[in-house]
């Protein structure tokens, strides 16, 4: 499984509450060993993981023929349909290859070529990523070739059809709530809500529903070797796991409307706008609720901000609410590393993410509630 940068252990704590061991971990991803019936509940279950990937072939290829004359000889047509269609993608670090496109067109060569010349028919091939995937990691003189089980990323839920202007991917919100232990017995409140995924991501884990089911296509679904009654069943348990009490409050709020209305909109499409209670407000006015809980901040950084003057002043503004109005809470701030110091509070953790290119920080304040013994 492959995972944003920095989330391996979060991913690896999830898949060990699936019952299953690591064999391998690194930056970016996590190796295990497991059934198809396993795979299947992964790509169901899955809250930070980006693709499931089944390793189908270890090459040594010293450059692009090297390539082709490895991957030829792996055996396509058990795994390829023939009158079907098959997309390449790659990481690439190799000193003959200057262009990753060409290692993908040679490794997509190779596909065509071998499955032409077993069956009599080839796939049609291209860069959609909505059927049958092989990934290529391609590493000096090692190539690693993987069948995508899940496709485009697992974190595309689906649900977010208006994005915001800086929205947060929802691996990585899943990755936050678990670290805040957010199982919806407690209220969590959203100020900066944008396009709802915060709010989204939690209603999905405090009512039990598996994020794969909002997802009509995987990648599985696209190889001869599919079992779609085996996947029926496996959907079919995912439906049955569902947390019947009803969550803690979840409030949300923004003091753009139209980002209140994107949110609204979102949560609509992943069927969860009725346990999301909408706010559009300056994030100090934010509603909360008598009972403490979580309160989760995606605070600017300059995506809808024009200067560092509003940036500073708007992040002592938010250390001031925490520490007047947040007493006896869980707050979390998150955003770029540089700007943490201007909230003006000590932070009890830091945890590093990537949110795109920026270096973020997802930050915990322990708020006391009264005077401090």
């Amino acid at each position: 499984m492959t995972c944003a940068p920095g989330l391996s252990p979060a991913l690896e704590t999830e898949l060990q509450s699936l019952g299953l061991t690591t064999a391998a971990r690194d930056h970016t991803g996590v190796e295990v060993n497991c059934t198809m019936t396993q795979a299947m509940q992964i790509l169901l279950h899955s809250r930070i993981a980006f693709h499931v990937l089944q390793r189908f072939g270890d090459l040594w290829a010293k450059d692009a023929d090297g390539l082709y004359e490895g991957a030829v000889k792996l055996p396509w047509e058990r795994v390829i349909p023939a009158d079907g269609y098959v997309c390449v993608t790659s990481v690439v670090d190799n000193p003959t290859i200057r262009n990753s496109m060409f290692a993908n067109v040679r490794l997509k060569d190779a596909i065509v070529d071998r499955i032409s010349d077993r069956v009599g028919r080839r796939p049609d091939a291209g860069s959609d990523i909505d059927r049958a995937v092989v990934h290529l990691y391609w590493k000096q003189e090692d190539a690693k070739v993987w069948l995508s089980l899940s496709g485009r990323k697992l974190s595309d839920r689906g649900y977010r059809r208006l994005p915001g202007k800086a929205p947060l991917r929802e691996s990585i919100v899943a990755a936050m709530l678990a670290e805040a232990q957010y199982d919806g017995t407690r209220p969590l409140v959203v100020p900066f809500c944008g396009s709802g995924t915060i709010a989204i991501e939690a209603a999905l884990i405090a009512t039990g529903r598996a994020p794969g089911l909002l997802r009509t296509n995987m990648g599985l679904q696209h190889l001869e070797t599919f079992d779609p009654e085996a996947w029926g069943r496996a959907r079919l348990q995912a439906k049955k796991v569902r947390i019947k009490a009803t969550p803690a409050a979840i409030v949300v709020s923004d003091i753009d409307e139209a980002m209140v209305d994107a949110a609204y909109r979102n949560a609509v499409t992943a069927g969860v706008d009725s346990l999301i209670d909408f706010h559009c407000c300056d994030f100090a006015d934010t509603p909360l609720p008598e009972t403490p809980g979580t309160i989760i901040m995606h605070g600017e950084y300059g995506q809808r901000l024009d200067t560092e003057d509003d940036l500073q002043g708007t992040y002592g503004r938010i250390g001031d609410y925490l520490k007047q109005r947040c007493g006896g809470w869980d707050a979390y701030v998150f955003t770029e590393r540089s700007l943490l110091g201007a909230v003006g509070l000590k932070a009890s953790q830091r945890t590093p993410y990537v949110n795109g290119d920026i270096d973020c920080r997802f930050a915990r304040y322990e708020l006391y509630d009264g005077v401090r013994q």
